[in-house]
Formats: structure tokens, sequence, C-alpha cells
């Protein structure tokens, strides 16, 4: 989560100095909001000034037969359009290099995306002001 190319709850654990299991057991305690997690993520960040950049992953799902969030969305990775749940995660990184999610997103669009979307068409990002 705090990685885009290391996502795991150890990296996460790491970058709060905390333990793993603590991370799995906060993950699966509550049912956090986007907003939980940015208020969370600015206390650990100097946000004086930030480099802030948006990360859509999709989660291959390539089995699932009737799962909700799941549609076809164009992949970076697979260079094709897939089936999978696509997550957009909002990053800071602080001038110490510290790189953290302040924000996510599922897209709840029933819109198959069968080819990349430009900056434009990804309007859908529509991420709430901060303070």
């Amino acid at each position: 989560m705090t990685e885009p190319n290391s996502i795991s709850c150890t990296q996460l654990a790491e970058t709060y100095n905390i333990s793993h299991d603590s991370v799995n057991r906060f993950l699966e305690r509550e049912d956090y909001t986007p907003h939980d997690l940015y208020q969370e993520a600015i206390q650990h960040i100097d946000n004086n000034k930030l480099i802030v950049s948006i990360d859509d992953t999709v989660l291959d799902k390539p089995y699932s037969q009737h799962m909700d969030l799941v549609s076809y969305f164009w992949s970076g990775k697979h260079h094709r359009s897939v089936k999978g749940i696509n997550l957009i995660t909002l990053y800071a990184t602080d001038q110490n290099g510290q790189n953290i999610p302040i924000n996510f997103r599922i897209s709840l669009y029933t819109t198959n995306f069968t080819e990349p979307l430009s900056y434009q068409d990804s309007a859908f990002l529509k991420l709430p002001k901060f303070p």
C-alpha cells in the first residue's frame, strides 16, 4: 500500500514502524473510508512541499464470474483490456522521499474500458478537496 512497486502489509508496517500483524488486524477490523486514510497519512509526512501522483492499478480477477466491482479495464501491465478491479490511489511524496497513499477510489463504473484513457477521459477521478 505504501509503494506502487512493493504492495504488501509488510511494507506498510515498515513505513509506520508497526507490526505486520497489527496491519492485518487494522484492515480486517474496520470499514475505513478514503478520508480516514487521508487523516492518518497526513500526520506522517511533511506536508509543506509535496509531490502528488496518481496510480491506477487493475487487480486482475480473470476467473471471477459474478463479483462486485469487477469489469474490464485497460491494463498497462498487460497492454490490453483485462477483467479486474480498478484501484485508483493518490500518493504524496514529501521532501524526504517518503511516499504515502493519501486517498483511494475503487472504480464503480459498469462501463468496460477497453482502450487506454487519456488524461481528459479520466475525469471520473474526481477526488475531494482536502484541507
